[in-house]
């Protein structure tokens, strides 16, 4: 399958843009065919699947707060549905806990295991999406990822795994690809600029502008088990050139 066919594009991206036609007709233009829901799209899901099937748009997959999950699972469900996808992922702890200590990411990771076996009963891959604040050591030298994957043993949690968010925190991403390629099932694109440009965007890059090798990390991530590849970047000054650059790089590949 070609590059483009596996391609999204994650909607937060392009939250500066305002309304979600706007929104759509940046990522159309762009040439993405599919794209990455945020937890608030979820809650309008009939209108939502309205104005991505009049772009030609389907969804990839979604992101979802604990909150959301906890309090309103069958909304959830029912939204995956509409919307027409079977990948479902936690993207960050609220900023009050990322620095909790081993019990609370022990705590993390059975809860998450436990909402994954209730969600692959619904046909659902749920997940966890990390940042760097997951690499901090918290039992030893044993990480809040990996305590929350050792916790979750034995369920079918899923991983998206942040590649440019793992080099942000010191790992090496291939190696841990390797270790947890039983739990990946997609995987964000995005780049991190040369040390000291791009401060303005918090350090990150459009695909293919900053240092990250992404041809030889896609080809890593897909070996891993990555179905989806989507991608993202937390803070760009320009979203539709965001979009539009990190495609047009992607589709040469």
């Amino acid at each position: 399958m070609d590059n483009i066919n596996i391609l999204s594009i994650q909607l937060y991206t392009l939250r500066s843009l305002g309304e979600l036609d706007r929104v759509l007709d940046t990522v159309k233009q762009a040439g993405y065919r599919n794209v990455e829901t945020v937890g608030s799209h979820l809650d309008d899901a009939e209108n939502v699947r309205t104005k991505l099937d009049a772009r030609g748009l389907k969804v990839s997959s979604s992101h979802v707060s604990l909150a959301t999950l906890r309090d309103r699972p069958d909304v959830v469900v029912r939204a995956c549905r509409i919307l027409g996808f079977d990948q479902l992922f936690m993207p960050a702890v609220p900023p009050e806990h990322r620095q909790g200590d081993a019990m609370f990411w022990r705590a993390l990771g059975r809860e998450l295991g436990e909402i994954a076996v209730r969600m692959r009963d619904h046909g659902i891959a749920f997940g966890y999406h990390n940042h760097d604040w997951e690499l901090a050591p918290k039992d030893g030298t044993k990480s809040a990822l990996e305590l929350i994957f050792e916790a979750a043993e034995g369920s079918p949690l899923a991983w998206q795994v942040d590649v440019a968010w793992l080099v942000r925190g010191g790992a090496d991403p291939k190696e841990w690809m390797q270790r947890y390629r039983d739990r990946i099932v997609s995987a964000h694109v995005k780049d991190i600029a040369p040390q000291g440009q791009n401060e303005d965007q918090d350090g990150w890059a459009d695909v293919g502008a900053g240092v990250l090798d992404w041809r030889d990390l896609w080809s890593a991530a897909r070996a891993a088990g990555a179905k989806w590849m989507v991608v993202e970047h937390d803070n760009p000054t320009d979203p539709a050139e965001t979009a539009r650059a990190s495609y047009a790089f992607i589709s040469r590949m």
